[in-house]
């Protein structure tokens, strides 16, 4: 049994006896998911490398590897702030198989200064960076954090971002989490980029009718295959395959029935299945389509 309480792919359980329920779900936290069934065709749209433990060029290489295995042949790592940016650029020119997304997380709307500003607009103009972001709004940590970016910072950061990936060429990858209606407003108000990814998608089935609408790229993660996400699967079952696209978000957002446990890209395939159910594909079908919309959207070459 995992930590919810349901049984894994094997349908057995190594634990040793004599431990208690509590310290049974503890060492399980620590234990990563099996590795699925490949699925051959994926590519994971948003994962984060160095909190992967993926800091030195061998253990990324380790970590494309181990997805690649099971068909996530590509991977694109964020950055949440400059010390990320900057490693997230370095770690793409490491393997062929990585790409970066760079700019300020909204939590750290605050770090945007001239300095800052000029240096991402130049590790934008890398053609290993796909995407600039993660960028948005996030009016969760501003309740729960003393050092979170305030509201009217988060918009006047998340704008500049705007520009910058209409100046680029390039995507605009958003982080939305509580602020759906201030962040689909700023977006009109500034004008989008013509490639807009709602990482992480979170919304409900009006939100998610409204993004597809204007367009966007719907990013779902492990979380549409919680437990108590039946609107987050409603939102999912309504997007055109041809806006949809998939992730780990790693090492968060593990998909169930491993949820807690560390998230690698290798996972991807769970969260894919996951998502092909609720749609009622062809779990092939859709992963080779959802690899597709990731080249499209990201300018990636085929392998």
């Amino acid at each position: 049994m995992n930590d919810s309480g349901t049984v894994g792919e094997s349908g057995t359980s190594s634990e040793p006896s004599g431990l208690s329920a509590k310290e049974i779900r503890k060492r399980k936290r620590r234990e990563p998911p099996p590795d699925p069934q490949p699925l051959p065709g994926l590519i994971d749209a948003h994962t984060h490398l160095a909190a992967c433990g993926g800091r030195t060029r061998e253990a990324v290489v380790d970590i494309v590897d181990h997805a690649e295995r099971v068909g996530v042949g590509q991977v694109v790592t964020v950055a949440d702030d400059m010390v990320d940016a900057r490693w997230a650029v370095a770690a793409a020119h490491w393997d062929s198989r990585v790409f970066a997304a760079v700019g300020l997380h909204p939590t750290h709307a605050a770090d945007l200064n001239d300095e800052n500003r000029a240096e991402l607009e130049e590790m934008v103009a890398d053609d290993r960076v796909v995407a600039v972001g993660e960028t948005g709004l996030d009016y969760y940590w501003t309740v729960h954090s003393d050092t979170c970016a305030d509201p009217a910072t988060q918009k006047d950061v998340f704008a500049w971002h705007i520009d910058l990936a209409k100046r680029s060429g390039k995507p605009l990858m958003i982080h939305n989490r509580e602020a759906d209606r201030d962040l689909l407003d700023v977006l009109a108000a500034e004008g989008s980029p013509e490639t807009v990814i709602m990482h992480c998608f979170s919304g409900d089935a009006a939100i998610a009718r409204e993004c597809i609408d204007r367009g966007y790229l719907l990013s779902f993660a492990g979380t549409v295959s919680f437990v108590n996400a039946a609107s987050l699967r409603e939102a999912a079952s309504l997007v055109p395959q041809d806006q949809l696209l998939v992730e780990t978000d790693a090492p968060f957002l593990t998909p169930h029935p491993y949820r807690g446990q560390p998230n690698q890209s290798y996972c991807l395939p769970y969260t894919a299945r996951a998502l092909a159910q609720v749609r009622g594909d062809s779990a092939e079908q859709l992963a080779v389509a959802l690899g597709a919309n990731a080249r499209r959207a990201y300018g990636l070459p085929l392998q």
